[in-house]
């Protein structure tokens, strides 16, 4: 398993292979987008007057290329930005632009921050494909930390790839790296680097194991979306009252 270090080696070193993986979309991230403004919108309908002071937290919010503008439409209170590499996070301020609401910008790990003890609460948490890279007991932890730091009516959005139910990590990643050889416009070098990180670095879990860890932690688990390839998808998470 790869540390925080590989990770933002890899984050500073391919970007531009993860900028060719979002061009064309090879992931599905517009419909994870589309996927996630709709989430988005619904639950800030349902706060109605309390919109306003939203506080929003984005786990491993990489450079802003995609979901910047969603960002910039939402009613918020403060954004904070929450990423391993600093040198994505001076891309994502950059995307992020002028905006009427505050906005933090934090070198550090998604796990540490769930952990932190700092006694505010936050309204909204978002992570997408970061989660994936810790271990099972990791993912416990951070599921554990962010429900004490949860809002009693906040939501948690987890936008990650997963393993199929009674699939083996070996076999996962072997119908994923297919995939990755089916990818256009990567070269070799590229496509080589992501096989790479995916055999080192990706934990994916089981959607099962998930919701049933989530439940233990306290958390009321749902499926927002899920991708064609049976690997992305997006849960909802709200704490249990």
């Amino acid at each position: 398993m790869c540390d925080g270090t590989e990770l933002m080696s890899l984050f500073e070193e391919q970007w531009q292979t993860y900028r060719t993986v979002l061009e064309h979309d090879s992931m599905e991230h517009r419909a994870i987008a589309e996927a996630t403004a709709a989430m988005f919108g619904a639950w800030f309908d349902q706060r109605g007057d309390q919109s306003s002071s939203v506080a929003l937290v984005d786990l491993g919010c990489g450079d802003l290329a995609l979901l910047s503008s969603l960002f910039r439409s939402l009613p918020l209170s403060s954004y904070t930005g929450v990423d391993l590499a600093a040198s994505v996070l001076a891309l994502a301020e950059r995307q992020m632009g002028h905006v009427r609401f505050p906005c933090h910008w934090v070198c550090g790990n998604l796990l540490q921050w769930a952990e932190e003890d700092v006694g505010r609460s936050v309204d909204l948490i978002h992570s997408a494909f970061a989660i994936h890279h810790l271990s099972d007991s990791e993912k416990v932890r951070f599921l554990n930390g962010a429900r004490r730091r949860i809002a009693h009516d906040g939501l948690l959005v987890w936008t990650d790839v997963f393993q199929e139910e009674h699939e083996s990590r070996a076999r996962y990643l072997e119908r994923y790296v297919a995939r990755v050889l089916q990818w256009p416009g990567l070269t070799g070098v590229q496509r080589d680097a992501v096989i790479d990180h995916l055999q080192r670095c990706d934990w994916p879990a089981r959607c099962g194991w998930v919701e049933s860890v989530a439940s233990d932690s306290g958390w009321s688990l749902t499926w927002g979306w899920r991708g064609q390839h049976q690997a992305e998808a997006l849960a909802l998470l709200r704490p249990c009252i």
